[in-house]
């Protein structure tokens, strides 16, 4: 077998056959060339499979792997398979700029041990996604304030995340498996590094079932209950703030449900809002003016970023 490469890119792929092409290209146009690609493939029914073996490149491996459903599974499948010393995430519907992986290396020389970029939003909705930056990154910051890192954005030491075990697979999670994720390393000291330049693309699009907005409410208030002491040890601050993250869920899940056109729906979420945490007032001005009026506050910079 070959030296191991540097970086080892996880891409875990289900019927994305339609993106993979320029997923795939935009990691071959890196600049930073010490690099595999692990394809991830969960049985897709579409043209995935002959996708990835049209790129005749040596550096491109398929895995076939079932997950169940779970993409944690499939995040841990390529990483156990990963040969490199960092490993990259990137979704099969998402892109890299051709110097993601050269600028991210740099910081990994003066100590970061995860590294973080900008994200392009493009698609049903365009706008940048700055993450970080690290006073955001904490354990503490995490749990309670929200997500506020993207998983085709980040770039990480293999043996941190064999330090957490890696990506959990619990059903609960799905959707905020990666948040779960970064919360880990946090605990564990991992020294995050931001960069606020866009070095990626993530690809939007909000389909058009609402049970996919509460399962995601859903695990995300499942990350938080998994990080909470046990309920008759949580002091009054932990309870409070824990009530403050219940109604940044239930927020954040009502404004989608708006924007699918579920005011019903929006209104109950946006109540339970007030309901976990009566002091956040943008909750209020959501439901008299988005609700009632048709009209929500746009880039609402305090609420936590979704994880990808």
């Amino acid at each position: 077998m070959s030296r191991s490469p540097i970086v080892s890119v996880v891409i875990p792929a289900y019927n994305h056959g339609h993106f993979l092409k320029e997923t795939l290209d935009s990691v071959v146009a890196q600049t930073f060339t010490d690099w595999e690609a692990i394809v991830v493939n969960n049985f897709s029914e579409d043209d995935t499979i002959s996708i990835v073996e049209s790129f005749a490149d040596p550096r491109i491996r398929l895995e076939n792997f079932r997950n169940n459903g779970i993409i944690g599974a499939s995040r841990n499948r390529g990483v156990a398979l990963a040969r490199g010393k960092y490993v990259a995430f990137l979704d099969s519907d998402d892109a890299w700029y051709p110097e993601k992986l050269a600028r991210c290396m740099e910081h990994f020389k003066s100590g970061a041990e995860l590294v973080c970029h900008g994200l392009r939003r493009f698609g049903e909705q365009e706008r940048d996604l700055i993450f970080g930056p690290e006073k955001r990154a904490t354990f503490e910051a995490l749990l309670f304030d929200g997500n506020c890192l993207g998983a085709s954005a980040v770039v990480v030491l293999k043996e941190k995340l064999e330090l957490v075990a890696g990506v959990s697979e619990k059903p609960s999670l799905v959707t905020a498996e990666d948040y779960h994720l970064w919360i880990k390393l946090a605990k564990a000291g991992v020294k995050m590094r931001f960069i606020k330049e866009m070095l990626g693309r993530h690809r939007f699009y909000s389909g058009s079932q609402s049970g996919a907005v509460l399962r995601h409410m859903n695990a995300e208030l499942s990350v938080l209950e998994d990080f909470l002491p046990p309920e008759g040890s949580r002091s009054l601050v932990v309870r409070m703030r824990a009530r403050r993250r219940r109604c940044l869920a239930y927020y954040g899940a009502g404004r989608a449900m708006h924007r699918k056109g579920q005011f019903a729906e929006a209104r109950s979420l946006l109540f339970r809002a007030v309901a976990s945490w009566p002091f956040y007032f943008k909750a209020y001005v959501a439901i008299l003016l988005g609700v009632f009026a048709g009209v929500f506050p746009k880039n609402d910079a305090s609420l936590p970023k979704a994880a990808f």
